[in-house]
């Protein structure tokens, strides 16, 4: 069955993703886990701007969880940069979507945590984000393109794409 089409709108990036966004909330500002896939989005090729994710995500809410996971191959001056730029680095030497699933879980269960906020181009956590809405979160999931899951973008209440040459904006309408 093919999903309707979702709306875009054609503001300037960041202005665009605040306003949608800023339309979201209520009286009291959300409070956001985000979680970063390093190996997935911190390439060259995207020039992926971590200060630009937490202006998005802050128009919309706090965030109160901001982690970006890289494997035991981060160098010293990435470890460095995320740090500088307000996100806690979680290096592991195992599996690093298995690390941030397991740390996404632990935010859906979060009580204090109001949204999950993904930023992945990866379809493995589309588990993670309807478990996430089961149990009444809202998710958001920021990606890039090429590679970034249309499963995924389509499993959010809000996906974001950042390296489009028109970037889009795709809302899900109450849709399941």
């Amino acid at each position: 069955m093919m999903m309707p089409l979702k709306p875009s709108i054609n503001v300037p990036k960041i202005q665009k993703f605040k306003k949608v966004l800023s339309s979201r909330k209520k009286e009291d500002k959300r409070r956001i886990g985000v979680l970063v896939d390093g190996p997935n989005m911190l390439r060259k090729e995207f020039n992926l701007n971590l200060k630009e994710i937490r202006e998005i995500l802050c128009d919309y809410g706090d965030i109160k969880i901001a982690k970006v996971f890289l494997n035991q191959y981060a160098g010293d001056k990435l470890v460095e940069a995320v740090e500088n730029q307000g996100f806690e680095p979680v290096i592991t030497s195992g599996d690093v979507d298995v690390r941030m699933a397991v740390e996404a879980m632990e935010i859906i269960y979060n009580e204090n945590i109001d949204a999950l906020a993904l930023v992945t181009r990866d379809a493995d956590f589309k588990a993670v984000l309807k478990k996430a809405m089961e149990l009444g979160k809202e998710t958001i999931i920021i990606g890039a393109e090429p590679g970034f899951s249309t499963a995924l973008k389509n499993s959010a209440d809000v996906a974001i794409v950042l390296n489009e040459d028109e970037y889009s904006e795709e809302e899900e309408h109450g849709e399941e």
